[in-house]
């Protein structure tokens, strides 16, 4: 991000984030704007049948993404995001276990199953009591070792800070929460610690679990370990706020924390968060329940697939475009791209697209395998193509997003935010054509998680007594904020809809795929 100096730049405000494809490093200053920023790019690798990362490489890029923000010596708040779910378990002296297992795993179907039937409430396989419960089931070693399971938010935060703590979003993440005392959910800590009582394990749930906190609250400070871990490109005793998933992050960056309103985080993956006013009236195995930073209950539909494909066929046609001695700028080439897309038949003439690279616990996928599918008469071409894969990125949350509108669930407006928006007016339209709502794009659409937590952290810092996030962030942040609308168009809603009647058709297809290839 290029800097601009500003008046603002004694109290700067720092986000981090790791997301699944890079570590960012967002600082805003003392008006909510981004000024500075600084990223490492990095991926999850596919070991002994484990999606993970390194934790060397965390600290090794968070150092990165630090180092590359103007003005560090500045930051008088800040906090860790994360992307959400996933499984670290550390013993009494916080020596990691297992390799960290991230959301992308759809290997605790059966702890997934049981846990969702015992509770009544719905547990997804990335979930961390899912993890965890699977791990029981299966009689791994490391289970009776257990001191700690937690995030990669929360492992990094108390690393940091010395406070084993997550922010009550993230934790909603890890298991139920009770909206109404901003805590897990006792009835169901009890049901777990019965379930497994057989299992003669030298711990509670609940002492294993990190402690929950809301937004605002002091969720300790930068320790002097922690400065001389990021080799002292920060200096000791920086405030943090509560370390947050990238779903709770995404909703402070769309102002999106308010009931019947909803954002859409699309990039490596997608999912949609819309804050209730009322419960479910079932439990839905595509719809997690979560949490806002301040604890009120979200239906939140997530999806694992979301632009890795379309990054994949975007690097083909790069090398297309070199055989004859172009070499487009990414950001064009993307821009040109979604574009052309615009040109394509509301239906994609016939042509689609399954992008799924990971499992999808949404349509009950294990694995993935990406798919093009055209009829005979189909119209191929570039731009039904590529509005073929940017539907498919989509394409998954509509179904999740379907059950919503059948149960009646009011959604004044959504936010998008993350890559898949950062073209103007493309990914924005095709939306509000898949949810039948407005989406409102605002100027830091691109900027997403890191954007959130730095918000978090200035919440966490510059709020007054009694003020509330959404009080906050509607006077302090987003008054005023440029932004565009665009409101679903018929005849976008038409081939959308169109286009999923294929699409679910095209599911059986892929699920012979991962099964025989």
């Amino acid at each position: 991000m290029r800097r601009e100096q500003t008046a603002h730049d004694e109290g700067l405000c720092l986000g981090i984030e790791f997301g699944s494809t890079r570590i960012k490093a967002v600082a805003i200053d003392g008006s909510h704007a981004p000024v500075s920023s600084g990223d490492y790019t990095w991926a999850s690798s596919y070991e002994n049948g484990v999606w993970t990362y390194s934790l060397d490489e965390v600290w090794t890029g968070l150092k990165a993404a630090i180092a590359g923000v103007e003005g560090r010596e500045n930051v008088r708040a800040m906090g860790v995001s994360a992307m959400m779910h996933g499984y670290l378990a550390f013993d009494a002296d916080w020596k990691l276990l297992v390799p960290f297992r991230t959301w992308q795993n759809t290997m605790t179907g059966r702890a997934s199953e049981e846990l969702t039937s015992l509770f009544g409430f719905n547990i997804p396989q990335r979930w961390s009591i899912a993890h965890l419960y699977q791990a029981v089931l299966n009689g791994e070693d490391h289970v009776s070792r257990i001191a700690h399971i937690t995030t990669l938010a929360g492992y990094v935060h108390y690393m940091l800070t010395g406070v084993n703590a997550v922010g009550i979003g993230e934790a909603s993440g890890m298991f139920p929460i009770d909206s109404e005392k901003l805590c897990y959910d006792r009835d169901m800590l009890e049901k777990f610690d019965h379930l497994i009582s057989d299992r003669d394990l030298p711990w509670r749930l609940e002492d294993i679990l990190p402690a929950v906190l809301t937004a605002g609250e002091d969720a300790g400070s930068l320790t002097p370990e922690g400065a001389a871990r990021l080799d002292g490109l920060l200096p000791a005793g920086i405030p943090f706020a509560p370390a947050e998933g990238d779903a709770g992050t995404g909703m402070a960056a769309t102002n999106a924390v308010a009931i019947r309103t909803g954002n859409v985080s699309a990039g490596t993956s997608i999912f949609s968060m819309v804050v209730l006013e009322q419960p479910l009236k079932k439990v839905y195995e595509e719809i997690d329940l979560v949490t806002t930073p301040t604890g009120r209950p979200v239906a939140m539909v997530h999806c694992n697939n979301c632009t890795n494909d379309t990054n994949a066929w975007a690097g083909v046609l790069r090398e297309t475009a070199e055989l004859f001695g172009a070499a487009p700028d990414t950001g064009e080439l993307y821009t040109k791209l979604y574009q052309k897309s615009l040109e394509g038949d509301p239906d994609c003439g016939g042509v689609t697209v399954c992008n799924y690279l990971a499992g999808e616990g949404v349509t009950h996928m294990d694995a993935g395998r990406p798919l093009v599918v055209r009829r005979p008469d189909s119209r191929f071409t570039l731009a039904n193509f590529f509005r073929a894969q940017l539907y498919s990125t989509m394409a998954t949350l509509k179904i999740g997003m379907d059950i919503l509108a059948e149960e009646r669930v009011n959604i004044d407006f959504l936010t998008g935010h993350g890559g898949l928006f950062k073209t103007p007016g493309v990914g924005q339209r095709y939306l509000a054509a898949a949810c039948s709502a407005p989406v409102t794009c605002m100027e830091t659409a691109g900027e997403g998680g890191p954007y959130g937590m730095a918000l978090l952290a200035a919440y966490r810092l510059n709020r007054a007594e009694g003020e509330t996030l959404e009080d906050y962030l509607n006077s302090r942040v987003f008054a005023g904020v440029s932004g565009t609308t665009v409101a679903p168009l018929a005849e976008d809603v038409e081939g959308f809809n169109a286009y999923m009647k294929q699409y679910r058709t095209l599911l059986s297809v892929e699920r012979t795929a991962v099964e025989a290839l």
